[in-house]
């Protein structure tokens, strides 16, 4: 595998994992790899649940440092680790990211669109009176929004995260479905020197591709983009680097003969 660092990790401090960080360092060693970003939750202005804390996904920032830093130092001979977070965008909380992202001297920041104008995606009431496919345009046009009010990321997150959960979830999702509001993002996303990620955490949900799919890496390698990095969004050990083989291949396919690591906000290129 050439791929050795994964760079879309959660544990205990994102409002959806109960693993130790530690645990997961443990588990990353063992399976080989030489880099770990953990890029914890923060979505400001997230949607309350029935029986979850209203600040779920409200990340504690200065313990998760510290235990970055205890670990770091702890198995500094054997991996490194690096201090990510992955921040939910959305137009009306995009102050509250930016003074978060400015407090903190991260090493990558991915931003992502968990939640659509107010709403989760992860629930069936977005896609109810309406075609799978106005639900899905919906979400790319808002995270073309998102992308035009804020720029403190290094990569977007899971770009068609949407078609983990739509009714038919990707069997009959295309890119040239929604080439045009795609070649916007894709375009917007170079303009402004950001990157994109291969997420390998929809393979579990049950996704015929990783995130995005094929033909939206190979469209934004076509149209220059070179920054893309390399995550398996695991919440668990067992997910850790999972199906890397899987998104080599993709990345190879699509013309790319490196993938990148984000350390002080700085792009490192390594071969495949």
């Amino acid at each position: 595998m050439s791929i050795i660092a994964d760079c879309h990790l959660h544990s205990s401090y994102s409002g959806d994992s109960d693993t130790p960080m530690e645990e997961m360092i443990l588990c990353g060693i063992e399976k080989g790899l030489t880099t770990m970003c953990f890029t914890e939750h923060n979505d400001f202005g997230f949607p309350e649940e029935p029986g979850e804390p209203a600040d779920r996904f409200i990340l504690q920032p200065d313990p998760y440092l510290y235990d970055i830093i205890r670990y770091r130092e702890k198995y500094a001979d054997k991996i490194r680790i690096l201090f990510g977070i992955e921040l939910g965008l959305q137009p009306e909380v995009m102050r509250q990211n930016a003074v978060l992202a400015k407090s903190y001297d991260f090493d990558f920041i991915i931003g992502s669109s968990h939640i659509c104008h107010g709403k989760d995606p992860y629930y069936p009431a977005f896609y109810e009176g309406r075609s799978e496919k106005e639900a899905y345009y919906e979400y790319f046009t808002s995270i073309l929004e998102n992308i035009k009010k804020f720029s403190n990321f290094d990569v977007y997150g899971h770009l068609d995260y949407v078609v983990r959960y739509g009714p038919s979830k990707d069997a009959e999702y295309t890119y040239e479905a929604y080439q045009d509001v795609l070649d916007d993002i894709l375009k917007l996303l170079i303009e402004k020197g950001k990157g994109i990620e291969i997420n390998t955490g929809g393979v579990k949900s049950g996704l015929k591709e990783l995130h995005p799919c094929t033909a939206i890496v190979k469209r934004y390698h076509d149209l220059g983009g070179e920054i893309i990095t390399i995550g398996s969004d695991a919440h668990t050990p067992d997910h850790i680097a999972a199906h890397f083989d899987r998104a080599e291949e993709v990345l190879r396919e699509c013309g790319f003969k490196y993938y990148t690591i984000f350390e002080k906000r700085t792009p490192e290129f390594k071969r495949l």
